[in-house]
């Protein structure tokens, strides 16, 4: 998994309330099991009209957002289906990091085994983001995982909380795989020492 230490990048708005998953990658690509080539797919009802052309008035459509890297949505995002195909899709989009003043549990954990981060913010605060989002081309935020701190384009600052375990685990790279390989010395110590008090087993 990569590391999230910093991002800076363009923050795409979009402020709609109970974004669900099928939102965020619609149930008809959900038939693979890897975990790129969905970026396409994301927000994909939203994005396209029924005739195949882009809706020009999506968000994502639109020529200042389209690289966007921070989103910052309305409350209840990731809620629906537990899905983990839509951390995936707004990964390979490009997209490391969701702003929000709540998220669905199961969206919340996944984004975090998957290298996003989701940050929860007051009412007030996600007010003022999505106020700096709304500058097209100069909607550019900073987010510095170590100091917990979000840098606005005219320089304010605002501070989140984090859970310093999840935060250990995005600054290192560590997925639960990762996490396991760690302890590689202690499970061969272990392995080893088995085989010795066991070697019918």
């Amino acid at each position: 998994m990569e590391k999230f230490t910093t991002l800076t990048g363009v923050a795409a708005p979009l402020p709609i309330v109970n974004v669900d998953t099928d939102m965020i990658i619609p149930k008809q690509f959900l038939k693979t099991i890897k975990r790129t080539g969905l970026g396409s797919a994301l927000f994909f009802e939203m994005k396209m009209n029924d005739d195949g052309t882009e809706n020009p008035d999506f968000v994502l459509n639109q020529p200042a957002y389209k690289d966007a890297k921070i989103l910052v949505a309305g409350d209840n995002f990731g809620c629906g289906s537990s899905r983990e195909h839509a951390p995936w899709a707004l990964l390979d989009y490009g997209i490391r990091c969701v702003i929000s003043t709540s998220f669905a549990d199961i969206f919340y954990n996944n984004c975090f085994k998957n290298g996003i981060l989701p940050i929860m913010v007051s009412e007030e605060q996600l007010e003022k983001l999505m106020d700096d989002a709304e500058r097209g081309a100069n909607a550019t935020l900073s987010v510095d995982l170590e100091t917990q701190v979000i840098k606005g384009p005219d320089g304010g600052e605002i501070r989140f909380e984090m859970d310093p375990f999840r935060k250990h685990c995005l600054l290192n790279g560590l997925d639960d795989i990762g996490l396991t390989l760690n302890k590689n010395a202690s499970i061969d110590s272990y392995e080893t020492r088995l085989t010795g008090d066991r070697p019918w087993a």
